[in-house]
C-alpha cells in the first residue's frame, strides 16, 4: 500500500487565493460571494469539507486595519483642516479593501486546509 503524494501547500495557497480550486486551480471556488462549492467543477474534488469559519474575517481586519493605519498617518497632515474628508476617504478604503480581501482570504484558508489534509480533505472516498 503506498502513501500518497504531499500536496504542494504553496500553489494550492496561490489558487486558493486566486479563488480557483486548489488541487486543480482551473474549477471556481465560489459559487456567490462567499459561498464554497460543494465540488469542483473541472476535478470533481470535494470542498465541502472546509471550515473556515471566522479566520478569513480575521486577517481581512488584520491586514485592513494595518493598511489604514499607514494611510491615516501618512494623510493626517495632509488633511488636517479637513477630518471628515479624511474619514469619508479611509472609510471608502477600508470597506473596498475589506470586501476585495475577504473572498481571498477565505480562498486562502480552504486552500490550506485542503493542501493540509484537514477536515475530511485527505479522506480517500472509496
Amino acid at each position: 500500500m503506498s502513501t500518497p503524494a504531499p500536496r504542494d501547500t504553496k500553489l494550492a495557497v496561490r489558487r486558493g487565493l486566486m479563488l480557483r480550486c486548489p488541487a486543480c486551480g482551473e474549477g471556481k471556488l465560489f459559487g456567490r460571494y462567499l459561498k464554497v462549492n460543494h465540488t469542483c467543477a473541472a476535478c470533481g474534488e470535494e470542498l465541502h469539507h472546509q471550515r473556515a469559519d471566522d479566520g478569513p474575517a480575521y486577517l481581512t481586519i488584520l491586514v485592513v486595519v494595518h493598511v489604514v493605519g499607514i494611510a491615516l498617518h501618512s494623510l493626517v497632515g495632509r488633511y488636517q483642516d479637513h477630518p471628515l474628508q479624511l474619514a469619508l476617504i479611509l472609510c471608502t478604503v477600508a470597506t473596498v479593501l475589506s470586501l476585495a480581501l475577504l473572498p481571498r482570504m477565505k480562498g486562502l484558508m480552504v486552500a490550506i486546509q485542503w493542501a493540509k489534509e484537514m477536515h475530511g480533505f485527505g479522506k480517500a472516498t472509496s
